[in-house]
């Protein structure tokens, strides 16, 4: 039997807010290794250009991004503790849907 696709039942604001921390803790100058191992700390979000926003190679549209000024996310994704090392890990199947890159990336 497949592993379950979300098996902690994850809201689509949660999985997108995933997402994007998933992806900012990878880029350089965003994320940075904790005191603790295995932990990243996200400094800062990347500025929105009207509709959008660059995190680098990949351009998100600001609709997908609402969940990472939003603190009911961040307190769902704490209590599900995915604001560790197994939520840098989790699958949310979305970085090919909100993360757009050009076909050459």
């Amino acid at each position: 039997m497949a592993p379950k696709r979300n098996p902690l039942n994850l809201n689509p604001l949660q999985l997108r807010t995933l997402t994007l921390l998933q992806a900012l803790a990878r880029l350089e100058g965003h994320g940075r290794p904790a005191d603790e191992e295995g932990h990243v700390i996200v400094t800062g979000f990347p500025g929105q250009h009207r509709d959008h926003f660059h995190l680098g190679d990949a351009v998100v549209a600001a609709r997908d991004a609402s969940g990472l000024h939003n603190e009911a996310a961040w307190v769902a994704l704490e209590r599900k503790g995915l604001l560790t090392p197994a939520g840098l890990g989790y699958d949310t199947g979305l970085a090919d849907k909100i993360l757009h890159r050009h076909a050459g990336h």
